[in-house]
């Protein structure tokens, strides 16, 4: 198993009031499985990947991410364990402008204190991978919606993580290049890494091997 989630919330509070944006979610996911996180907008899909991602955290409850207690852990521990296991892919790219292509995908491994040789080998093996070789040096304003989003996936991949977390991944991209996206899912999926995406679409969803609906912060019951 890779993560465990037991009486999961998320609790803040607005103008005095409590409001639960997840409330006891109890879920348990095991490697290689695929999950597509299916509701309407505010059902919480987004905020549950956040914290499943440690980029937000739970405010009740026990989270375990690979026998790990996360909810017992501080900033400094969870924000290392993330970025050693898990890739994100976000509907927006995430890129940073400044960076080419090549430096974009790079920078998780500089987190990572990856030597250099050793950082130009795995770059040139995901640009090779991706098909961008030839991208390698443009800056992401130069590229389409789906160069830039396959640029996304190849940093989320870089450092190899065991669980790629995707917010609607094909969110901004044309339905060919969604569906690239989606089979490019699966190969890695096929590979052995865990997959759980949040997405409106029930053809993305079909990807996934387990669909869990949400509704107002809730699983709904299968």
């Amino acid at each position: 198993m890779i993560l465990k989630l037991n009486n999961a919330s998320k609790i803040i509070k607005s103008s005095g009031k409590k409001i639960a944006l997840l409330n006891d979610i109890n879920l348990e996911i095991n490697t290689g499985d695929f999950i597509s996180l299916m509701g309407p907008s505010g059902s919480g899909k987004s905020t549950l990947l956040n914290c499943i991602g440690m980029l937000d955290h739970f405010t009740e409850g026990a989270y375990t991410f690979l026998d790990e207690p996360v909810h017992a852990m501080k900033e400094k521990q969870r924000s290392k364990l993330y970025k050693e296991y898990i890739g994100f892919v976000f509907q927006a790219y995430h890129l940073i402008d400044e960076l080419t292509v090549y430096e974009n995908i790079e920078t998780p491994l500089l987190y990572k204190n990856v030597k250099s040789s050793e950082r130009k080998a795995q770059v040139a093996d995901i640009l090779d991978r991706f098909n961008i070789v030839g991208k390698k040096d443009l800056f992401p304003t130069q590229l389409s919606g789906g160069q830039q989003q396959l640029v996304g996936i190849a940093r989320a991949l870089i450092s190899k993580p065991k669980l790629i977390l995707a917010d609607e991944p094909t969110g901004n991209l044309n339905s060919k290049q969604g569906i690239e996206i989606m089979e490019l899912f699966t190969e890695l999926n096929k590979e052995g890494v865990t997959i759980i995406q949040a997405t409106h679409s029930e053809s993305n969803a079909a990807y996934g091997s387990r669909i869990i609906n949400l509704l107002d912060g809730s699983i709904v019951p299968e």
